[in-house]
């Protein structure tokens, strides 16, 4: 079911696409975290938020 409330879409995209990665364990973690909630590793990437269709 799509959501059409903009305010209610906003939110949910935000929720999917703002966090970070750890590159050791692949955990998620928060868009302001220094280190890893797993690992405690200081390797993180952002998100890949690139949009379109998958090739």
């Amino acid at each position: 079911m799509p959501i059409t409330d903009p305010f209610k879409k906003q939110i949910a995209q935000h929720r999917r696409l703002y966090f970070k990665i750890c590159f050791r364990c692949s955990a998620k973690n928060d868009i302001s975290a220094k280190r890893c909630r797993k690992c405690h590793s200081h390797q993180m990437r952002l998100k890949n938020r690139t949009l379109g269709a998958k090739k």
